[in-house]
């Protein structure tokens, strides 16, 4: 399994940016087998989840500090996951990682790194003041 992730860029404080992870590399399973999340790492931090979708599109993560401003979407094709972000801040600054796994149910709630077995290579998005 490969993800790609894009979208990243300068922006300033109370803009928007999308950012999109496609998936592509499987070979028995489909992208709707994979629950799927976006985590951040800002400098000096640690890596936190963002926010998660599971495969049934029923249960949405979000971290306290996005919700209301960032959603969490599949396109039609399922195989890329999109973060709309909203009202940007400049703490939201951080390289932004896209990450897939199939394990549990069909709504099971994945909001820890090491639930995750796959991982895109990271999109910088900074926030100006």
């Amino acid at each position: 399994v490969q993800l790609q992730a894009s979208g990243g860029g300068l922006v300033q404080a109370g803009g928007s940016l999308r950012l999109s992870c496609a998936g592509s590399g499987l070979t028995f399973r489909t992208f709707r087998d994979y629950h799927r999340a976006w985590f951040r790492q800002a400098p000096g931090k640690e890596r936190e989840l963002v926010a998660a979708i599971s495969r049934s599109d029923r249960v949405l993560s979000y971290a306290d500090s996005v919700k209301g401003r960032f959603t969490i979407s599949r396109d039609n094709a399922e195989k890329t996951v999109h973060l709309q972000m909203n009202s940007l801040k400049p703490e939201d600054t951080a390289v932004y990682y896209c990450a897939a796994t199939a394990r549990g149910t069909d709504n099971s709630r994945h909001i820890r790194e090491v639930d995750y077995d796959y991982w895109g290579q990271g999109t910088q998005v900074t926030v100006s003041s």
